[in-house]
């Protein structure tokens, strides 16, 4: 009688390992399924992986969804630069400030200002980038100064850099302008000279800091005429022309040397958020008159700089996370403050269209509010 127990309780052991197995064949298999990113982009650290293999899930892939409870703020926010404070210079529509991002599997908790402050207490968090990361950094600064006594919050200005403290939690909240990351000079016959090799100049700004989010796409692919340089510049040899995403690896090559060589890991985290992208194409992607987000891209087009980027963050030893908000945001061409950058007159308003029309930057409140909101996610990990 022992013997067939025996031959049974084995069975019974192997079928439990043999399912278990499979099942985990059958999760990682889904995961994949679901990724956007092929095997080799996986060794970058995603945001949306949560770094947890079990409760994988992407935001960059989802909807946006209509909640009146949005917005988090009013453009009444002392902080906001005028071209972004879309209602005050006249949108006569305020829908765009009432959509929320819902990932696929999961969603992204509310931004909660006392929370997130409680959690950065003696920190500092820095916004590094283009005017795009302004943005960013004026949303973050209206997502917590509402909770913060009029005296007990101020903003100080340092060379490149602005900060909005916290007093009572000794926090700062930082924006360092470098829109290239490497350091664009002027040389002889007042030229412009952009050193593809040298970061330091910028790079001073940003030691002793907590929590250091990068952006850097939108300058490197300015056309010839609104180019901000007129020569590359990398050791001795000086070059009039060259390709921009070639120029952008080599720039993005420096910034990764330096994070490798200047940070620790245990004292700073290092985020990388992607492209922004632009909505300025006459092909239907004109942003004004625009009133709801898309419900779905015709195509998925990853671009040229996020492939780059990707490529240099593979190759570097410091932990960076890449924080995905370009195909959320490019289903949002009804975000931008396209002509309402500035308050138009009477005469004006009957003409809008003969104005020009801003793009790329967002109305506040607005998208950026959501990039914050899942900054705030990835910072509680």
């Amino acid at each position: 009688m022992a013997k067939p127990k025996f031959q049974l309780l084995c069975f019974i052991l192997f079928l439990s390992i043999f399912l278990c197995l499979f099942h985990g064949e059958s999760s990682e298999l889904e995961l994949d399924d679901e990724s956007w990113l092929n095997e080799e982009d996986n060794e970058v650290i995603m945001v949306q992986s949560r770094h947890d293999s079990r409760n994988k899930c992407d935001f960059s892939t989802g909807k946006w969804v209509y909640d009146l409870s949005y917005p988090l703020y009013d453009s009444s926010c002392p902080y906001l630069s005028t071209a972004v404070t879309c209602q005050k210079n006249g949108r006569p529509d305020s829908d765009y400030e009432k959509w929320k991002w819902k990932p696929q599997g999961c969603s992204i908790p509310r931004f909660d200002a006392l929370n997130f402050l409680g959690r950065m207490r003696r920190k500092r968090i820095m916004l590094v980038g283009d005017s795009i990361m302004r943005n960013q950094w004026e949303s973050l600064v209206c997502l917590v100064q509402g909770v913060i006594p009029t005296g007990r919050k101020r903003v100080t200005y340092s060379g490149p850099s602005m900060a909005f403290h916290a007093m009572d939690f000794e926090t700062s909240i930082e924006f360092s302008w470098a829109p290239l990351l490497v350091e664009l000079k002027k040389g002889p016959q007042n030229k412009r000279i952009l050193h593809l090799d040298l970061i330091e100049d910028n790079a001073k700004y940003w030691r002793g800091v907590d929590i250091l989010v990068f952006d850097s796409a939108h300058w490197w692919t300015h056309s010839d005429q609104w180019s901000s340089w007129d020569y590359f510049m990398e050791g001795n040899g000086l070059f009039k022309s060259m390709n921009p995403m070639v120029a952008y690896e080599k720039g993005l090559t420096t910034w990764a040397r330096w994070v490798d060589l200047n940070l620790d890991p245990r004292k700073t985290k290092v985020i990388f958020r992607s492209m922004s992208p632009r909505h300025n194409r006459e092909n239907g992607w004109k942003c004004y008159n625009q009133k709801q987000p898309l419900a779905f891209l015709s195509h998925q087009h990853v671009p040229g700089q996020m492939l780059v980027l990707q490529g240099v963050l593979r190759r570097m030893r410091f932990p960076v996370y890449l924080q995905d908000i370009t195909t959320m945001s490019a289903l949002r061409r009804d975000g931008h403050p396209s002509v309402y950058g500035r308050v138009m007159d009477q005469a004006e308003k009957q003409h809008p269209r003969d104005f020009s029309s801003d793009c790329s930057h967002w109305c506040l409140p607005g998208v950026p509010d959501i990039w914050n909101e899942l900054l705030n996610d990835l910072l509680k990990e």
